[in-house]
């Protein structure tokens, strides 16, 4: 092996054998259901079995955190895949919301060690949404799975 050259550790996108759970935001449901569209064919796609994956449905964004947390705690998943649609209205509730759920997931998975992604859309429009649910701009819910696939073996790589 050649000393000058940098050790380089890169993930195996397979998730064979691996246990995600999905936790999807029920409002913007028609949106949502897309997300969790995407990130189930993701899974697939890259060799995860149907029957191995969770979807958890709850009531917003602002409850995925709580919910993320018990689910990354129980030691049952590999990962959670955090999906929804925010879209920003004439109020303050979607800085609110969208501030909060961020720091609440990232806070969870450098708590637990659990891969948590982000798949929790922020948008102003409807046709937003639509471009990164399937549209022009990809899935992002297939994003997020994908992410946490590639976390989950990363970390399984570098564990000491």
């Amino acid at each position: 092996m050649d000393v000058s050259m940098p050790m380089i550790i890169e993930a195996n996108l397979r998730a064979d054998g691996m246990r995600m759970v999905i936790v999807a935001s029920r409002f913007n449901s028609v949106l949502v259901e897309k997300l969790v569209d995407g990130a189930l064919s993701a899974l697939s796609r890259h060799g995860a079995e149907k029957s191995a994956q969770t979807v958890v449905w709850v009531p917003g964004a602002w409850e995925i955190p709580v919910v993320a947390q018990k689910l990354a705690r129980s030691k049952r998943y590999d990962a959670v895949v955090c999906v929804g649609v925010l879209m920003k209205g004439e109020t303050y509730h979607f800085d609110y919301v969208a501030s909060e759920a961020n720091k609440g997931i990232a806070k969870i998975s450098l708590e637990t060690g659990v891969p948590l992604t982000m798949g929790i859309l922020t948008v102003d429009t409807t046709e937003q949404a639509l471009e990164r649910c399937g549209g022009k701009m990809g899935n992002q819910g297939w994003n997020a799975a994908v992410a946490a696939l590639e976390t989950v073996d990363i970390l399984r790589r570098v564990e000491i």
